[in-house]
């Protein structure tokens, strides 16, 4: 029979107990009535208009939670599964905390805690030590997954600095990463058959006078030297990135509704329009038909080729960088201020 052991209190936990009864009753310290405010409950998923009215996500679109503050997801026909990286709790509160769930067609949850199972503190001591802070880009290629992180932001005399970590899908392992000095953070990337990177540097957006050479597309060689592709006009607040069947760069913006595409020497070809303003995810068909979705305005946009822009959903919130589930042939778009995923199944 297991004994229960008795433990004396020290004495100054008693002194710290008896002086917290006291602060607790006494007036000074006792809670001050507050105003009362009417009770009120959450609306289901959708977004307020700008008449201050309120606009459930449409019919087609069906969310599943399970994931905290993604930015983006990828899909990887290898495993049949969307590989979701978590950011998790931002680097003032706490360093590598970042993490990967693996996620199952219909949305369920395949595996929560892929990469990144242990704790922050634990990682370090790791046979290959573990390091994913913010993700938020994401892209795989040959057996690669890509994710947009950073190093430092801990606070307002730690400057951050972008960092592209690089994973094995067959085991989770970290096997390199790539700083690109230049920047604070990045966004989105795209990642070509030769290793190749492209990423997006949103810069300045939601201020009242936002700088135009904050907004950067980079180009990261394989091996790892890091040098601006774009800068400035047109970019407008840059999000995500693709590629279209041709092999040219596609960059929606978030500051406005185009969508622009550039040449692999870095010249503008062609601009399109969304049907929304605030462009986050990009993906892009074989036939060259795009999807764009709006992180403020919630709405997914087709383009197809030398057509308008039509809108397939609405008033999905916070609508990330999404990616394509060519098995099931559906959009899966993270809601990151809603941690949880939404799906789009294709006509």
């Amino acid at each position: 029979m297991k004994k229960t052991k008795h433990y004396q209190k020290p004495f100054a936990f008693c002194i710290a107990m008896l002086m917290g009864t006291i602060f607790l009753s006494s007036p000074v310290f006792a809670q001050q009535p507050q105003e009362t405010k009417p009770y009120s409950v959450g609306n289901p998923l959708g977004i307020s208009n700008s008449n201050g009215g309120f606009e459930a996500i449409t019919s087609n679109v069906k969310v599943y939670g399970g994931i905290v503050s993604a930015e983006s997801c990828s899909y990887d026909a290898a495993t049949g599964l969307i590989v979701v990286p978590n950011r998790g709790l931002p680097q003032s509160m706490q360093t590598n905390d970042g993490w990967v769930s693996l996620i199952n067609h219909d949305g369920s949850v395949h595996t929560l805690r892929w990469i990144g199972v242990q704790r922050p503190d634990e990682r370090k001591n790791l046979s290959t030590p573990l390091i994913l802070n913010e993700p938020f880009g994401s892209d795989i290629m040959k057996g690669i997954l890509y994710l947009a992180d950073r190093d430092g932001g801990t606070g307002k005399d730690d400057p951050s600095v972008a960092v592209i970590r690089k994973f094995s899908m067959k085991t989770g392992e970290p096997v390199g990463e790539f700083k690109i000095e230049g920047a604070g953070w990045i966004n989105d990337i795209e990642v070509k058959e030769d290793g190749t990177i492209y990423a997006t540097e949103t810069g300045d957006f939601g201020k009242p006078n936002p700088n135009p050479d904050t907004w950067k597309v980079w180009k990261v060689t394989p091996s790892g030297e890091a040098t601006i592709f774009v800068q400035g006009a047109p970019l407008n607040v840059p999000n995500g990135i693709a590629f279209d069947p041709q092999g040219n760069i596609v960059v929606v913006n978030s500051g406005n509704a185009d969508v622009l595409t550039f040449s692999q020497e870095g010249k503008l070809l062609k601009t399109e329009t969304a049907a929304q303003p605030g462009s986050d995810g990009l993906v892009i068909m074989p036939d060259g038909t795009k999807y764009v979705c709006s992180v403020f305005n919630g709405g997914v946009s087709r383009i197809r080729p030398g057509k308008p822009a039509e809108l397939i959903a609405k008033n999905i919130p916070s609508a990330a960088s999404m990616c394509y589930d060519s098995k099931t042939n559906q959009l899966v778009i993270p809601m990151n201020a809603n941690n949880s995923l939404a799906f789009i199944p294709l006509d």
